[in-house]
């Protein structure tokens, strides 16, 4: 398996997060050749991170519109 040095990783969340802090969220990063890393606001920097294959990620974000 590949590792992916996420350390300088753009992380951002949707602009649909709520007036909440958007505490409940997913962030995803920018950058990352192939790969669509993901992880949980709640845990930031300390959760886990879910790196999806870019065409499954485009193809879901597809399917939510």
């Amino acid at each position: 398996m590949r590792e992916y040095d996420l350390s300088n990783a753009r992380w951002r969340k949707s602009s649909y997060s709520g007036g909440s802090g958007g505490e409940d969220c997913v962030e995803v990063a920018d950058g990352v050749p192939g790969v669509v890393p993901v992880r949980d606001t709640k845990l930031a920097s300390d959760s886990p991170v879910l790196l999806i294959p870019a065409p499954v990620w485009s193809g879901f974000v597809t399917s939510l519109k």
